[in-house]
């Protein structure tokens, strides 16, 4: 068997960001991995194909009402807002609906990168079922639920700037963008830390050391969840794109805890 510290054939050099997002999608799709593909990628197909479809056919109706909110002396911005307001509802509605299917899935994408690591780094699969996967739910629950107590403060701090008329409005959608991208890579490189029983402010501390591949991958993970049918696979290609960039960078470090 390899040993974990030689790199893998899979594995070539660290990518940006955005090049392990990519990278996700060849290793989804490889033999192996597929099979653990496809519980996450059914539970985000049936959450987004429902709920991306109501807010779509409700968006310009929510925008134009808020619009109608605005003094009449800012009407001429209203070609700058209209899209900015789009945006930010489709950041704010994208994180949401992908928060809740993380949440279900969250055991099956913890399995997912656990297999994926072990093959990345030429180790033998760990012989983990599902008996093994109910046993660790409870732990993988609160871990989500740390998560979610570190985004809502700031997430209501960046809601009520959305109402302060002209300033939030304008600079409010490009900082709700910024921070569910930085969210998103918290989320799903999460899963391989967690793994490894690494704590969530150390993780996140490590994210921090290299913030623009994170804030890269977090980035375009956003665009496609924002983006109608790609949204459908985009959480199972996170998950590997993920585990891809802990393998590279951080596990070597993190691995013993």
């Amino acid at each position: 068997m390899q040993s974990s510290r030689q790199p893998h054939p899979q594995l070539s050099a660290p990518l940006s960001g955005a090049g392990y997002f990519f990278r996700g999608i060849s290793l989804a799709t490889q033999p192996g991995t597929r099979r653990f593909v496809l519980l996450p990628l059914l539970i985000n197909i049936v959450l987004f194909g429902t709920a991306f479809g109501l807010v779509l056919s409700q968006l310009g109706t929510w925008i134009d009402g808020w619009m109608n909110q605005l003094p009449s002396w800012l009407d001429w911005l209203s070609y700058l807002l209209w899209p900015l307001l789009a945006i930010a509802t489709l950041v704010t509605f994208s994180y949401l609906f992908s928060t809740i299917a993380n949440w279900i899935a969250a055991p099956f994408n913890g399995l997912l990168a656990e297999h994926l690591e072990a093959k990345l780094t030429g180790q033998k699969a760990p012989d983990t079922g599902i008996t093994g996967v109910m046993k660790d739910f409870p732990r993988i629950m609160h871990r989500e639920w740390i998560k979610l107590k570190y985004y809502l403060p700031k997430a209501i701090g960046l809601f009520i700037l959305l109402w302060i008329p002209a300033v939030g409005q304008t600079v409010g959608p490009v900082l709700w963008f910024l921070f569910s991208a930085w969210m998103m890579s918290i989320q799903y490189a999460d899963y391989p830390f967690d793994n490894h029983k690494v704590p969530f402010t150390t993780m996140r501390d490590a994210l921090k050391t290299k913030r623009g591949t994170s804030l890269s991958f977090g980035s375009l993970v956003m665009v496609c969840t924002m983006t109608p049918i790609v949204n459908l696979f985009v959480m199972p290609v996170a998950v590997c794109g993920a585990t891809a960039m802990w393998v590279d960078h951080y596990r070597e470090q993190h691995r013993h805890y």
